[in-house]
């Protein structure tokens, strides 16, 4: 298919709504809530009507997972989800028809697409990027693409105005914080443990120490990940970081619930783990 010249707006005519959820929640005094979704998943044709309800329940961004057979940095909830994903038919082409669909019903919070290097590589860098910004995604997240390995996705993500968000560990050295901060934008990904994604009932008390190295490396805002399951984690989190992602916690929810439930059950979920008020109104109402 020959794509229009101006398929997607440059960078510089791009609105960047990861700096603009920043921005506001800062003002709020309060972290972001980010969630995860696989995409394609429980149904294929789910992820929109899942994401649209869990910013109804107060989330402020949305990670859409792009399945891939071999999720080594997952656990078992999402590998199950991704495999289910898979046998449903969901590739790339899937996960973008879904933001495009979001940005379709007018939703405005930041969409980032989530997954591993291989399908990208397998769709083509350049066809992908191209068609990821013209569907509305504001950033990419390649769990295992470190930055000193990822120039050819990084220079035409940031000429279409995609934010490169890269993961660092607890055991992350000082000379890899610089680097994530150098070649990363939007945020970084701070796993907030050592080992691969899952709820905990607690979070790592080395938490605070891991966080305060990474925030005097670098002065990108700081979302933390894998664990994060309650309210608690989340205003915890919220004192030493800029963000906290909701994975497996959220993908158990959805897989638990049957799909005449859904909406409602993803709302009021967001709505505790959030601390907002049910029928407060939310910034990104997304109909």
């Amino acid at each position: 298919m020959t794509r229009p010249a101006d398929s997607h707006p440059p960078a510089s005519r791009r609105t960047d709504r990861i700096a603009e959820m920043f921005e506001r929640t800062r003002a709020e005094g309060r972290p972001a809530v980010v969630v995860f979704v696989p995409g394609g998943w429980p149904e294929v044709d789910a992820t929109a009507d899942i994401v649209q309800a869990a910013l109804e329940g107060g989330a402020d961004a949305v990670e859409i997972g792009w399945p891939f057979s071999e999720p080594m940095g997952d656990g078992v909830v999402n590998q199950k989800a991704y495999e289910q994903a898979i046998a449903n038919g969901c590739t790339g082409e899937t996960v973008l028809d879904a933001v495009r669909e979001l940005r379709s019903r007018g939703v405005r919070a930041p969409l980032l697409v989530m997954g591993y290097f291989n399908p990208l590589l397998s769709y083509g860098i350049s066809r992908f990027v191209l068609d990821a910004a013209q569907a509305g995604v504001d950033g990419l997240i390649t769990v295992d693409l470190p930055p000193h390995e990822a120039g050819e996705l990084e220079g035409p993500a940031r000429e279409a105005g995609i934010h490169m968000i890269y993961l660092l560990a607890p055991t992350s050295t000082d000379e890899r914080i610089r680097l994530v901060g150098e070649r990363g934008s939007g945020f970084v990904y701070c796993v907030g443990v050592v080992g691969i994604t899952g709820a905990r009932s607690v979070l790592s008390d080395e938490l605070p120490e891991y966080l305060g190295r990474v925030r005097s490396l670098t002065d990108l805002p700081l979302a933390v990940g894998f664990g994060i399951s309650t309210r608690e984690h989340v205003r915890t989190v919220g004192e030493i970081a800029d963000a906290a992602v909701v994975g497996s916690a959220f993908v158990q929810l959805v897989g638990d619930t049957p799909a005449e439930e859904r909406s409602a059950r993803i709302r009021a979920y967001l709505e505790e783990i959030t601390g907002r008020d049910p029928g407060t109104p939310v910034a990104d109402p997304a109909v």
